[in-house]
């Protein structure tokens, strides 16, 4: 049984980067398990010209600042970048933070990042195609590297296509982010096909962790209304979204209070089924 962990998604838009940067800083001090960021190149939403800052460079600056808290990418765009050099940029951020990088990866769908900086959009299949590819080269490459990764990287796979994407989590995911979905019954079809990709492999749906994700206004609502469904699923890992300039991932206070509870109430519960 996975612990409950609580991240916390600072959005690289609209907002300085000394606030940014002090953000993830609050973020550790306050106990969240992981800090991400996304992989874009525009704001996804208010002013669509307006700041915003790179993925992986800011997540090497961030793995310098912190300490203690994980970091990574809530995902980094397959498309973007060749497989081997993304695998060698996390291993260097993986170093820099003392072994806390997390291999964080989707197949891609920002069209105007496709269109402004040259990439090729291609569809939703070829996307996938070429993230199915990525994802055992990128695997070799952490293999050969000198000097290698500090730890295994985890690797997060974004996505809730039933044929394909949730085969790929079956066969090579650490962790599974399900996007953010506006209620729990619509990943119910999603853990359904995940749990039988990996029946078919031989795999246990348990070794994996499942994420879900939280929009900045729904914070509340989400925990006391969907939260404990989404434990009952299986889910363990919950992501808070956190825009600028603020970044008010104080916001979040009441969801790591609730972390506590559930993980000391789970605690208790393998203690008391152990033999």
């Amino acid at each position: 049984m996975h612990p409950i962990r609580i991240a916390a998604q600072l959005h690289p838009q609209h907002g300085a980067w000394a606030d940014l940067r002090a953000g993830a800083l609050s973020a550790e001090r306050l106990g969240y398990d992981i800090v991400y960021t996304w992989d874009h190149f525009f704001p996804l939403y208010g002013d669509r010209d307006g700041a915003h800052f790179e993925c992986w460079s800011t997540l090497a600056a961030l793995a310098e600042a912190t300490k203690r808290i994980e970091i990574g990418p809530l995902v980094s765009c397959n498309s973007y970048r060749n497989p081997d050099l993304l695998a060698d940029i996390v291993r260097t951020i993986d170093h820099i933070s003392g072994g806390r990088a997390i291999l964080g990866v989707g197949a891609g769908w920002f069209e105007r990042d496709y269109e402004a900086y040259g990439f090729e959009l291609g569809t939703a299949g070829s996307r996938l195609a070429a993230l199915e590819a990525a994802v055992p080269r990128m695997r070799r490459r952490l293999e050969r590297l000198v000097p290698p990764p500090i730890r295994r990287l985890p690797l997060l796979i974004a996505g809730v296509g039933e044929r394909r994407t949730l085969r790929l989590v079956a066969r090579h995911a650490d962790a599974w982010h399900a996007s953010f979905p506006s209620r729990p019954e619509e990943l119910q079809p999603k853990v359904a096909a995940l749990r039988r990709w990996c029946g078919e492999i031989g795999r246990d749906p348990a070794e994996i962790e499942w994420g879900v994700g939280v929009q900045p206004d729904d914070l509340e609502r989400f925990l006391v209304e969907d939260a404990p469904t989404y434990v009952a699923m299986g889910f363990s890992q919950f992501t808070l979204g956190f825009a600028g300039p603020g970044w008010t991932v104080q916001a979040g206070r009441p969801w790591l209070e609730w972390r506590e509870t559930i993980n000391a109430e789970r605690g208790a519960s393998a203690r008391a089924v152990r033999p």
